[in-house]
């Protein structure tokens, strides 16, 4: 698989960023909508998502990625899979995950991760990171009950962050009192394995839709 280059990191709160996408017709690029769905946001090259699809037939696979050629580029990798229970987005899942998940077939959100989000470590950068209270409630609205979200971080900082956007939001609770020794999906991003590889630690937890009142 031959990869095209881009930028490690863009602005998503620049210009070319803030335009909503328009939401897919579902029954088009699914062969089937009535399975449940995996959404990964920040997919960035989608090889997780790619594996992912190859062994769970019975589940839809989405992915959404800020840098266009690296959505581009998954499709073509789908494509030449002939996967029909995968499909990638280019946006900004900052302003585009309401429009998105409304238009998804109620009660089919059941599973999300987020993982190796971009850190954005200076302060007044920050707001740029993907996990925001917007983000987190759009999430509570759509996802299932006991639907599940998981995210990880090679940052500790990042990872605490991401955790108490959640904990703030009273939809969600963690699913452990503290950071997931091992992954709990059946395959590993390429950040993943590379930290591992380095003996580096890997910050993981699971937060848990709560059962609507």
């Amino acid at each position: 698989m031959s990869l095209v280059r881009v930028r490690e990191h863009v602005n998503p709160l620049s210009k070319k960023y803030q335009v909503t996408i328009e939401p897919p017709d579902w029954a088009k690029i699914y062969a089937d909508c009535n399975r449940p769905l995996h959404l990964d946001i920040g997919c960035g090259r989608g090889k997780f998502l790619l594996q992912m699809a190859q062994i769970q037939p019975e589940w839809n696979f989405l992915g959404l990625e800020i840098r266009e050629p690296l959505v581009k580029q998954a499709q073509e990798w789908r494509n030449e899979l002939g996967l029909t229970n995968l499909h990638y987005l280019f946006c900004n899942a900052n302003n585009s995950l309401r429009p998105l998940l409304n238009s998804l077939p109620p009660g089919h959100l059941r599973t999300v991760s987020i993982q190796f989000p971009d850190p954005w470590f200076k302060r007044r950068h920050q707001k740029r990171r993907v996990v925001q209270p917007e983000l987190v409630a759009d999430l509570a609205e759509f996802l299932v009950p006991s639907g599940t979200v998981f995210m990880q971080s090679d940052v500790e900082e990042v990872a605490v962050d991401m955790r108490d956007r959640f904990l703030e939001n009273p939809s969600f609770t963690p699913q452990s009192s503290g950071w997931l020794p091992t992954n709990p999906l059946p395959v590993q991003t390429e950040r993943e394995r590379l930290v591992l590889s380095y003996g580096d630690p890997v910050y993981r937890i699971v937060f848990e839709r709560k059962a609507k009142v």
